[in-house]
Protein backbone atom coordinates (compact mmCIF):
# COMPACT_ATOMS: atom_id res chain seq x y z
CA UNK A 1 0.00 0.00 0.00
CA UNK A 2 2.55 2.34 1.24
CA UNK A 3 4.72 1.75 -2.58
CA UNK A 4 1.51 2.37 -4.11
CA UNK A 5 0.91 6.12 -2.55
CA UNK A 6 4.64 6.63 -3.23
CA UNK A 7 4.05 5.84 -7.02
CA UNK A 8 0.96 7.80 -6.77
CA UNK A 9 2.68 10.95 -5.34
CA UNK A 10 5.90 10.50 -7.62
CA UNK A 11 3.78 10.61 -10.84
CA UNK A 12 1.69 13.56 -9.53
CA UNK A 13 4.80 15.24 -9.32
CA UNK A 14 5.96 14.57 -12.32
CA UNK A 15 3.08 15.97 -13.69
CA UNK A 16 3.28 19.02 -12.05
CA UNK A 17 7.00 20.24 -12.42
CA UNK A 18 8.39 20.60 -16.02
CA UNK A 19 12.09 22.17 -16.70
CA UNK A 20 11.03 22.92 -20.40
CA UNK A 21 9.37 26.09 -21.34
CA UNK A 22 5.77 26.78 -22.33
CA UNK A 23 5.38 25.41 -26.11
CA UNK A 24 6.58 28.21 -28.61
CA UNK A 25 3.84 29.91 -30.46
CA UNK A 26 2.57 30.03 -34.61
CA UNK A 27 4.49 32.91 -35.42
CA UNK A 28 2.65 33.04 -38.63
CA UNK A 29 -0.63 34.19 -37.16
CA UNK A 30 -1.71 36.97 -36.97
CA UNK A 31 -2.01 38.35 -32.78
CA UNK A 32 -4.36 40.39 -31.08
CA UNK A 33 -4.00 41.79 -27.27
CA UNK A 34 -5.87 43.41 -24.95
CA UNK A 35 -3.68 45.02 -22.41
CA UNK A 36 -5.30 46.15 -18.89
CA UNK A 37 -3.06 47.92 -16.46
CA UNK A 38 -3.02 50.17 -14.00
CA UNK A 39 -1.14 52.79 -16.21
CA UNK A 40 1.51 55.23 -15.00
CA UNK A 41 4.17 57.78 -16.08
CA UNK A 42 6.93 55.03 -16.56
CA UNK A 43 4.30 52.08 -17.31
CA UNK A 44 4.37 51.99 -20.64
CA UNK A 45 6.93 49.56 -21.50
CA UNK A 46 4.57 46.36 -21.54
CA UNK A 47 2.62 48.32 -25.12
CA UNK A 48 5.75 49.36 -26.47
CA UNK A 49 7.17 45.88 -26.37
CA UNK A 50 3.55 44.20 -27.88
CA UNK A 51 3.93 46.49 -30.52
CA UNK A 52 7.88 45.38 -31.42
CA UNK A 53 6.47 41.99 -31.62
CA UNK A 54 4.03 42.19 -34.09
CA UNK A 55 0.98 42.40 -31.84
CA UNK A 56 -1.90 44.18 -33.00
CA UNK A 57 -3.43 45.82 -29.58
CA UNK A 58 -6.94 46.58 -29.71
CA UNK A 59 -7.18 48.48 -27.03
CA UNK A 60 -5.50 49.66 -23.59
CA UNK A 61 -7.83 49.95 -20.92
CA UNK A 62 -7.49 50.72 -17.16
CA UNK A 63 -7.89 49.04 -13.98
CA UNK A 64 -7.79 50.78 -10.03
CA UNK A 65 -5.02 49.27 -8.43
CA UNK A 66 -2.36 51.40 -7.42
CA UNK A 67 -4.06 54.27 -7.85
CA UNK A 68 -8.25 54.49 -9.46
CA UNK A 69 -8.62 53.24 -13.07
CA UNK A 70 -9.47 57.20 -14.44
CA UNK A 71 -6.30 58.21 -13.21
CA UNK A 72 -4.32 55.23 -14.83
CA UNK A 73 -6.48 55.73 -18.49
CA UNK A 74 -5.23 59.35 -18.60
CA UNK A 75 -1.77 58.19 -17.87
CA UNK A 76 -2.21 55.31 -20.57
CA UNK A 77 -3.48 58.57 -22.85
CA UNK A 78 -0.32 60.66 -22.26
CA UNK A 79 2.02 57.90 -22.23
CA UNK A 80 0.79 56.95 -25.85
CA UNK A 81 0.00 60.34 -26.84
CA UNK A 82 4.46 61.19 -26.34
CA UNK A 83 5.45 58.10 -28.92
CA UNK A 84 2.77 58.94 -31.71
CA UNK A 85 0.31 55.72 -30.96
CA UNK A 86 -2.81 57.72 -30.19
CA UNK A 87 -4.18 55.23 -32.53
CA UNK A 88 -4.29 52.84 -30.18
CA UNK A 89 -8.02 53.36 -27.97
CA UNK A 90 -7.73 53.54 -24.56
CA UNK A 91 -10.98 52.62 -22.69
CA UNK A 92 -11.83 52.95 -19.30
CA UNK A 93 -12.36 49.83 -16.68
CA UNK A 94 -14.40 49.50 -13.64
CA UNK A 95 -13.39 52.24 -10.94
CA UNK A 96 -14.91 50.12 -7.97
CA UNK A 97 -13.67 46.37 -6.93
CA UNK A 98 -16.43 44.12 -7.10
CA UNK A 99 -17.20 44.04 -3.02
CA UNK A 100 -13.72 45.63 -1.62
CA UNK A 101 -13.68 49.17 -0.69
CA UNK A 102 -11.35 51.38 1.02
CA UNK A 103 -12.96 50.82 4.50
CA UNK A 104 -13.25 47.27 4.42
CA UNK A 105 -9.68 47.29 3.47
CA UNK A 106 -8.63 49.16 6.24
CA UNK A 107 -10.86 47.31 8.52
CA UNK A 108 -8.89 43.67 7.17
CA UNK A 109 -5.50 45.78 7.95
CA UNK A 110 -6.50 46.58 11.68
CA UNK A 111 -6.49 42.97 12.00
CA UNK A 112 -4.21 41.03 10.13
CA UNK A 113 -1.30 43.84 9.60
CA UNK A 114 -0.51 46.50 7.28
CA UNK A 115 0.75 45.84 4.02
CA UNK A 116 3.80 47.58 2.61
CA UNK A 117 2.55 48.94 -0.35
CA UNK A 118 -1.51 49.29 -0.22
CA UNK A 119 -2.34 50.63 -4.00
CA UNK A 120 -5.16 52.52 -3.95
CA UNK A 121 -6.51 51.80 -0.22
CA UNK A 122 -3.64 53.85 1.21
CA UNK A 123 -4.83 56.83 2.82
CA UNK A 124 -6.14 59.34 1.04
CA UNK A 125 -2.95 62.28 0.98
CA UNK A 126 -3.47 65.69 0.07
CA UNK A 127 0.11 67.08 0.13
CA UNK A 128 1.28 63.96 -1.72
CA UNK A 129 -1.26 64.10 -4.27
CA UNK A 130 -0.26 68.19 -4.98
CA UNK A 131 3.43 67.02 -5.02
CA UNK A 132 3.20 64.37 -7.93
CA UNK A 133 1.37 61.10 -6.70
CA UNK A 134 -1.61 59.46 -8.32
CA UNK A 135 -4.48 59.34 -6.21
CA UNK A 136 -5.67 57.32 -3.43
CA UNK A 137 -9.10 56.54 -1.50
CA UNK A 138 -10.26 59.99 -0.93
CA UNK A 139 -14.51 60.94 -2.11
CA UNK A 140 -14.14 61.14 -6.03
CA UNK A 141 -12.64 58.48 -7.78
CA UNK A 142 -12.70 60.01 -10.84
CA UNK A 143 -10.23 63.14 -9.79
CA UNK A 144 -7.33 63.60 -11.95
CA UNK A 145 -4.16 64.76 -10.47
CA UNK A 146 -2.04 66.58 -12.93
CA UNK A 147 0.49 67.09 -11.08
CA UNK A 148 1.49 63.20 -11.34
CA UNK A 149 2.03 63.75 -15.03
CA UNK A 150 5.66 63.78 -15.74
CA UNK A 151 4.88 62.99 -19.17
CA UNK A 152 2.93 65.43 -19.93
CA UNK A 153 -1.03 66.13 -19.86
CA UNK A 154 -3.10 64.47 -22.45
CA UNK A 155 -5.37 66.10 -24.98
CA UNK A 156 -6.79 62.46 -26.45
CA UNK A 157 -9.71 61.59 -24.49
CA UNK A 158 -10.99 57.75 -23.68
CA UNK A 159 -13.53 56.26 -25.62
CA UNK A 160 -16.60 57.24 -25.07
CA UNK A 161 -19.68 55.26 -24.11
CA UNK A 162 -17.63 51.76 -24.03
CA UNK A 163 -16.10 50.08 -20.98
CA UNK A 164 -13.22 48.00 -20.27
CA UNK A 165 -15.43 44.78 -19.93
CA UNK A 166 -17.76 45.06 -23.03
CA UNK A 167 -14.93 45.93 -25.20
CA UNK A 168 -13.58 42.66 -24.43
CA UNK A 169 -16.45 40.63 -24.89
CA UNK A 170 -16.89 42.59 -28.46
CA UNK A 171 -13.54 41.93 -29.31
CA UNK A 172 -13.11 37.72 -28.62
CA UNK A 173 -16.47 37.37 -30.96
CA UNK A 174 -15.28 39.34 -33.24
CA UNK A 175 -11.73 37.28 -33.17
CA UNK A 176 -12.41 34.15 -31.78
CA UNK A 177 -9.90 32.16 -30.56
CA UNK A 178 -6.83 34.93 -31.17
CA UNK A 179 -7.13 37.61 -28.61
CA UNK A 180 -4.81 37.62 -25.59
CA UNK A 181 -6.08 39.27 -22.15
CA UNK A 182 -2.90 40.84 -20.71
CA UNK A 183 -3.62 41.75 -16.61
CA UNK A 184 -1.08 43.48 -14.85
CA UNK A 185 -3.33 45.00 -12.54
CA UNK A 186 -6.63 44.31 -10.49
CA UNK A 187 -8.91 41.41 -12.08
CA UNK A 188 -12.28 43.68 -11.94
CA UNK A 189 -13.11 44.52 -15.29
CA UNK A 190 -12.10 40.53 -16.78
CA UNK A 191 -13.96 38.71 -13.82
CA UNK A 192 -16.54 41.54 -15.27
CA UNK A 193 -16.99 40.03 -18.57
CA UNK A 194 -16.62 36.52 -17.40
CA UNK A 195 -19.85 37.17 -15.63
CA UNK A 196 -21.79 38.94 -18.34
CA UNK A 197 -20.73 36.55 -21.13
CA UNK A 198 -20.90 32.77 -20.61
CA UNK A 199 -18.43 32.11 -23.71
CA UNK A 200 -16.34 35.02 -23.05
CA UNK A 201 -13.00 33.52 -20.96
CA UNK A 202 -13.67 30.58 -23.48
CA UNK A 203 -13.16 32.08 -26.71
CA UNK A 204 -10.39 34.44 -25.46
CA UNK A 205 -7.04 32.77 -26.80
CA UNK A 206 -5.38 33.14 -23.07
CA UNK A 207 -5.01 34.90 -20.03
CA UNK A 208 -1.44 36.20 -18.68
CA UNK A 209 -1.19 38.15 -15.68
CA UNK A 210 1.13 39.61 -13.10
CA UNK A 211 0.55 38.24 -9.57
CA UNK A 212 0.04 35.50 -7.81
CA UNK A 213 3.25 34.89 -5.33
CA UNK A 214 3.88 32.01 -3.77
CA UNK A 215 5.14 30.93 -0.43
CA UNK A 216 6.34 34.37 0.15
CA UNK A 217 5.52 34.72 3.87
CA UNK A 218 9.11 34.17 5.14
CA UNK A 219 10.56 37.14 2.79
CA UNK A 220 7.72 39.82 4.41
CA UNK A 221 8.94 38.93 7.28
CA UNK A 222 12.22 38.27 7.21
CA UNK A 223 13.41 40.85 4.93
CA UNK A 224 13.38 44.39 4.45
CA UNK A 225 10.00 46.58 4.06
CA UNK A 226 11.14 46.91 0.00
CA UNK A 227 11.00 43.13 0.39
CA UNK A 228 8.15 42.36 1.83
CA UNK A 229 6.89 45.00 -0.83
CA UNK A 230 8.16 43.38 -3.92
CA UNK A 231 6.64 39.83 -2.49
CA UNK A 232 2.63 40.84 -1.56
CA UNK A 233 0.23 40.30 -3.65
CA UNK A 234 -1.53 43.83 -4.41
CA UNK A 235 -2.71 43.05 -7.66
CA UNK A 236 -5.15 40.37 -6.67
CA UNK A 237 -5.92 41.97 -3.00
CA UNK A 238 -7.06 45.06 -4.39
CA UNK A 239 -10.04 42.85 -5.53
CA UNK A 240 -10.05 38.83 -4.57
CA UNK A 241 -13.60 38.15 -5.59
CA UNK A 242 -12.58 39.41 -9.39
CA UNK A 243 -9.42 37.66 -9.07
CA UNK A 244 -11.36 33.90 -7.92
CA UNK A 245 -13.92 34.30 -10.88
CA UNK A 246 -10.95 35.43 -13.42
CA UNK A 247 -8.56 32.98 -12.19
CA UNK A 248 -11.19 29.73 -11.92
CA UNK A 249 -12.78 30.67 -15.65
CA UNK A 250 -12.29 28.65 -18.68
CA UNK A 251 -9.79 30.42 -20.44
CA UNK A 252 -7.81 28.29 -23.02
CA UNK A 253 -4.48 28.37 -20.99
CA UNK A 254 -3.74 30.84 -18.09
CA UNK A 255 -0.42 32.43 -17.27
CA UNK A 256 0.67 33.39 -14.20
CA UNK A 257 3.82 35.20 -13.78
CA UNK A 258 4.52 35.31 -9.76
CA UNK A 259 7.26 34.72 -7.83
CA UNK A 260 9.11 35.17 -11.56
CA UNK A 261 8.06 38.60 -11.94
CA UNK A 262 10.93 39.15 -9.16
CA UNK A 263 13.94 37.61 -10.95
CA UNK A 264 15.18 40.71 -13.22
CA UNK A 265 15.42 44.05 -11.05
CA UNK A 266 15.78 47.28 -12.85
CA UNK A 267 19.25 48.79 -12.07
CA UNK A 268 21.10 51.87 -12.70
CA UNK A 269 23.28 50.20 -15.06
CA UNK A 270 20.87 48.99 -17.41
CA UNK A 271 18.92 52.18 -17.22
CA UNK A 272 22.13 54.16 -18.82
CA UNK A 273 21.84 51.31 -21.43
CA UNK A 274 18.58 52.53 -22.14
CA UNK A 275 19.50 56.19 -22.09
CA UNK A 276 22.24 55.74 -24.86
CA UNK A 277 19.40 56.10 -27.70
CA UNK A 278 17.66 59.29 -26.84
CA UNK A 279 14.20 59.41 -27.52
CA UNK A 280 10.35 60.19 -25.30
CA UNK A 281 10.44 56.63 -23.78
CA UNK A 282 13.90 56.14 -22.82
CA UNK A 283 14.02 59.48 -21.21
CA UNK A 284 10.89 58.31 -19.22
CA UNK A 285 12.25 55.16 -18.08
CA UNK A 286 15.85 56.79 -17.06
CA UNK A 287 14.05 59.17 -14.97
CA UNK A 288 11.12 57.57 -13.34
CA UNK A 289 11.49 53.71 -13.35
CA UNK A 290 13.99 53.55 -10.39
CA UNK A 291 16.40 50.95 -9.72
CA UNK A 292 14.53 49.13 -6.31
CA UNK A 293 11.50 47.14 -8.57
CA UNK A 294 11.54 43.95 -10.53
CA UNK A 295 10.41 44.47 -14.30
CA UNK A 296 7.00 43.13 -13.18
CA UNK A 297 4.88 43.81 -15.74
CA UNK A 298 7.50 43.56 -18.47
CA UNK A 299 8.07 40.15 -17.54
CA UNK A 300 4.16 38.83 -17.80
CA UNK A 301 4.25 40.73 -21.06
CA UNK A 302 7.41 38.92 -22.07
CA UNK A 303 5.61 35.75 -21.68
CA UNK A 304 2.44 36.55 -23.44
CA UNK A 305 5.33 37.43 -25.96
CA UNK A 306 7.34 34.58 -26.01
CA UNK A 307 6.81 31.69 -23.74
CA UNK A 308 9.77 29.83 -24.26
CA UNK A 309 11.43 33.46 -22.25
CA UNK A 310 10.12 30.55 -19.74
CA UNK A 311 13.41 28.02 -18.54
CA UNK A 312 11.33 26.01 -15.92
CA UNK A 313 6.96 26.26 -15.15
CA UNK A 314 4.86 24.30 -12.79
CA UNK A 315 1.37 22.77 -13.95
CA UNK A 316 -0.77 23.40 -10.79
CA UNK A 317 -4.43 24.00 -9.93
CA UNK A 318 -5.35 27.81 -8.71
CA UNK A 319 -7.55 28.76 -6.09
CA UNK A 320 -7.93 32.08 -4.45
CA UNK A 321 -8.70 32.50 -0.91
CA UNK A 322 -11.75 35.33 -0.42
CA UNK A 323 -12.87 34.55 2.85
CA UNK A 324 -12.52 38.00 4.66
CA UNK A 325 -11.15 37.07 8.20
CA UNK A 326 -8.18 35.31 6.17
CA UNK A 327 -4.74 36.61 6.72
CA UNK A 328 -4.76 35.19 2.95
CA UNK A 329 -7.46 36.90 1.97
CA UNK A 330 -6.78 37.92 -1.95
CA UNK A 331 -3.63 35.48 -2.01
CA UNK A 332 -3.50 31.90 -4.22
CA UNK A 333 -2.98 28.46 -3.16
CA UNK A 334 -1.70 25.91 -5.68
CA UNK A 335 -2.96 22.39 -5.52
CA UNK A 336 -1.75 19.30 -7.39
CA UNK A 337 -4.53 17.75 -9.23
CA UNK A 338 -5.22 14.76 -7.00
CA UNK A 339 -5.30 17.13 -3.93
CA UNK A 340 -7.67 19.83 -5.40
CA UNK A 341 -10.79 21.00 -4.56
CA UNK A 342 -13.64 21.49 -6.70
CA UNK A 343 -14.38 24.33 -9.27
CA UNK A 344 -10.59 25.37 -9.81
CA UNK A 345 -8.50 24.79 -12.72
CA UNK A 346 -5.06 24.47 -14.14
CA UNK A 347 -2.74 27.03 -14.96
CA UNK A 348 0.97 27.10 -15.99
CA UNK A 349 2.89 28.88 -13.28
CA UNK A 350 5.98 30.43 -14.48
CA UNK A 351 8.93 29.86 -12.10
CA UNK A 352 12.30 30.82 -13.76
CA UNK A 353 12.90 32.92 -17.54
CA UNK A 354 16.27 33.70 -19.32
CA UNK A 355 16.36 37.35 -17.74
CA UNK A 356 18.96 38.29 -20.10
CA UNK A 357 16.21 37.42 -22.81
CA UNK A 358 13.69 39.53 -20.73
CA UNK A 359 16.45 43.05 -20.74
CA UNK A 360 17.17 42.64 -24.95
CA UNK A 361 12.90 42.98 -25.30
CA UNK A 362 12.26 46.10 -23.36
CA UNK A 363 15.59 47.95 -24.23
CA UNK A 364 14.69 47.16 -28.15
CA UNK A 365 11.44 48.28 -27.81
CA UNK A 366 11.89 50.84 -25.59
CA UNK A 367 14.77 52.12 -27.56
CA UNK A 368 13.23 52.20 -31.14
CA UNK A 369 9.52 52.23 -30.17
CA UNK A 370 6.59 51.39 -33.09
CA UNK A 371 4.07 54.27 -33.09
CA UNK A 372 1.15 54.51 -35.43
CA UNK A 373 3.25 54.89 -38.69
CA UNK A 374 5.17 52.18 -38.51
CA UNK A 375 2.52 49.35 -36.85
Amino acid sequence: MQFFRALSLALSFTELISASPIAPRNTTDKRYAILDNDWSTAGFIPFLMALDAGIEVLAVTSSTANSWQKQCAYHALATLEIGNLSCIPVIEGATYPLINTYERFQAWESIHGVLPWQGVYAPYNATAEATGSDPTAGVDPNRIEASAFFEGYPYTTTVAGQTAATFMIEQVHKYPGKVSIYAAGALTSIALAVKTDEKFASLAKELVIMGGYVDVNMYQATGTVNQADINSDINLMIDPEASKITLTADFPSITIAGNVANQVISSQEFLDEIYEVKNPYTELMYKYYGTIFPFWDETAMALLIDPSLATNTSTVYLDVDVAYSSPSYGNIHVYQKALMPPNIRNVTYVNTIDGDKLKSMIKRSVQYPKSCATI
